[in-house]
């Protein structure tokens, strides 16, 4: 099996022999004169004599540490079905820049928020987050479980995930909302004087400084006088490959992105890991620390674009991509990578269906006794991944901003003339006395 680089350069071959595949030395030289241009190049082999690099991974883990829920089951079906439902939107309005979106964080902000909604509001947010028909008390469960689940689950991956709730301290939030918070998303709940503005936002930003270890400083740059709470989500993820790329072996090469060529440092090994072939792309599946974590690459084919290869995903072909890895010797090469990304989701949400929370007509009422006039006026995420020789530190950080609706202008009455006024029983209509000012007695 060979891609469709390697095809090309052997005049469109469907087979090679593994006699036919160049030595070691002689891939590397190749690699050292640029020849491996692609992004990615695949070689495979049967060969269980094929050098592999040393690794001091720990034993890899091949099960979860205990059966799930099924309101985990739920949740994390949902969080597919979301992550995927939120890609597509998110790719076909960015198709000629890069993407880097974690809808998992998007979901955990969301989630919180969700459990201040009533109605319409409510219905749309759980539709738009995928749930079905699942409860909001096993939303809530699943999520509390998740959170446990994706910090602990390989002791050698920092995995941390950190939720938080900041509202205006004069704001009437019902404490109940806020207890769910705290004991369903582990979140840590601030009220905070909104009017002092740079405070409060050092205080917010300092938070997500923290939780991210420093890869991301900021996620607000304002705080107007409509804002009363902001719920926030940080992600970050750091681990080793759990088999190094050597970085004597990264070499400056082409990397032929859209637009034109550009050059790019391509880390490079020759390795046992999973490999797939879908229709118009191969790809392969690199794992992190006990192999709980993996990168899974997907690489089109040419004459495929990346574009239409992202808008196939979505969960089933996901499921069908990852349960058709198979173990093979890889000739690897791949980018290291460096980026930062940010983007206000509310229209890829409304893409989903949300329509009603980003209205006037958005009700809250479980958040607030004033919850019919607070709406959703921003979902803000920034994220951030490097990709190097040792391995992936990913952030991500997502916040829900909630706004006090635009007040009604009022009625302009300025008694300051002459005028007349009644004392009355309303109900009976009995006027009890009736008066006439036209001078300040």
């Amino acid at each position: 099996m060979v891609t469709g680089a390697r095809k090309n350069r052997l005049g469109g071959q469907d087979h090679i022999s593994t006699e036919e595949l160049m030595s070691v030395s002689l891939r590397r030289r190749a690699l050292a004169l640029g020849l491996l241009a692609a992004p990615l190049a695949f070689a495979c082999s049967s060969d269980p004599s094929a050098p592999q690099p040393k690794t001091d991974a720990p034993a890899a883990r091949t099960s979860l540490p205990r059966a799930l829920t099924t309101a985990e089951q739920d949740v994390l079906a949902a969080s597919n079905a979301f992550t995927f439902a939120l890609w597509r939107q998110v790719n076909k309005s960015q198709n000629d820049t890069n993407v880097f979106v974690s809808p998992l964080s998007a979901s955990f902000a969301l989630g919180m928020t969700l459990n201040g909604a009533a109605g319409t509001t409510y219905d749309e947010m759980h539709s738009a987050l995928q749930y079905g028909h699942t409860s909001l008390a096993d939303i809530d469960a699943g999520y509390k479980s998740l959170i446990g689940l994706l910090a602990s689950i390989d002791p050698s991956v920092t995995m941390q995930i950190a939720n938080s709730i900041w509202y205006r301290n004069t704001f009437p939030f019902k404490q109940t909302f806020l207890d769910t918070g705290h004991s369903s998303f582990d979140a840590t709940i601030t009220p905070l004087d909104f009017t002092k503005t740079a405070q409060s936002l050092s205080t917010i930003n300092g938070w997500v400084t923290d939780k991210t270890n420093g890869r991301i400083t900021s996620i607000l740059d304002r705080i107007t006088d409509d804002d009363v709470m902001f719920l926030i989500n940080a992600i970050y993820f750091k681990a080793n490959w759990r088999s190094k790329f050597d970085p004597a072996l990264t070499q400056a090469a082409p990397f032929h992105g859209v637009g034109g060529d550009q050059q790019a440092s391509l880390m490079h090994k020759e390795d046992k890991i999973g490999y797939a072939r879908g229709t118009g792309y191969q790809a392969v599946d690199l794992p992190y620390g006990d192999s709980t974590f993996t990168m899974t690459v997907i690489l089109p084919d040419a004459g495929t674009t990346v574009e239409s290869v992202a808008a196939s995903l979505d969960a089933n072909a996901w499921a069908s991509l990852t349960n058709g890895f198979r173990t093979a010797l890889v000739d690897l090469a791949l980018p290291k990578l460096k980026l930062e990304w940010k983007r206000d989701l509310i229209p890829d949400l409304q893409g989903l269906g949300m329509h009603t929370p980003f209205t006037n007509s958005a009700d809250f009422t479980g958040m607030s006794t004033l919850g019919t006039q607070l709406l959703i006026s921003s979902v803000q995420q920034k994220t951030f991944v490097q990709v190097d020789e040792e391995g992936t530190q990913a952030a991500a950080v997502t916040s829900v901003g909630i706004t006090v609706t635009s007040a009604p202008v009022p009625v302009a009455f300025r008694v300051d003339r002459p005028y007349i006024f009644a004392i009355r029983e309303r109900l009976s209509g009995t006027v009890l006395f009736m008066g006439k000012i036209i001078r300040m007695p």
